[in-house]
């Protein structure tokens, strides 16, 4: 499969660079993603990592909208204003930036996330937080619907 599942945390290293977890770095390969395509996620203190293809994603839900429209011009504003650019070095490792430093608030480790048809680069206390309460709204929702 492949598909960006489960969750590692590794260390930056003095240069300021971390080791992609193998497995995703297994699925980049696969989908033979040489450019990686990262943007600040809408919802959590998150960078959100992928090919071109999840970039062509959005760029074809802009597409759909009227140009001039709030919608489009607003996720033009997240998608391009937020997004960058980035390439893993020969040894599958990812410069940590300011701009994913900055956005997260990540300093020393990084925790790899998989969401399914793309990853995502969090600060691992707040991966750990949001994770808890993802989990107490799940239960409370089961609670409600039974």
């Amino acid at each position: 499969m492949s598909r960006f599942l489960s969750n590692a945390t590794n260390r930056i290293d003095s240069k300021g660079r971390v080791s992609v977890p193998a497995a995703f770095r297994s699925v980049l390969a696969q989908r033979n993603v040489q450019e990686l395509y990262c943007f600040q996620d809408f919802v959590f203190p998150a960078i959100s990592v992928g090919g071109p293809d999840l970039l062509e994603r959005f760029e074809r839900q802009i597409a759909a909208e009227d140009p001039f429209s709030p919608d489009a011009n607003e996720m033009s504003l997240l998608i391009h204003g937020g997004g960058v650019f980035m390439k893993l070095d020969a040894e599958g490792r990812l410069m940590v930036t300011d701009f994913i430093r900055d956005f997260t608030g990540i300093s020393d480790e990084v925790a790899f996330v998989g969401r399914a048809d793309h990853f995502q680069l969090w600060q691992p206390q707040a991966f750990q937080a949001a994770q808890i309460q993802a989990r107490r709204e799940r239960r409370l929702a089961g609670r409600r619907s039974g």
